[in-house]
């Protein structure tokens, strides 16, 4: 499973990092960086939840 930002969508609301903050995290200039693009085994349910919370659907998988 892979996931992806849109930046041109991504507000930084942060929703992703409370839900899964081994994978994704805001940077000095409230950009999102995913750590971990391809989401180990045990993340993997974490960052769907994370995915389908996303207020501004800026996230998408690739399973």
């Amino acid at each position: 499973m892979r996931v992806r930002v849109d930046p041109l969508v991504c507000e930084a609301n942060a929703v992703c990092v409370g839900l899964a903050p081994e994978v994704f995290d805001l940077d000095d200039d409230d950009e999102l960086r995913i750590l971990q693009p391809d989401v180990p085994a045990e993340e993997q349910d974490r960052v769907r939840h994370a995915v389908r919370s996303c207020p501004k659907a800026a996230l998408s998988l690739e399973e």
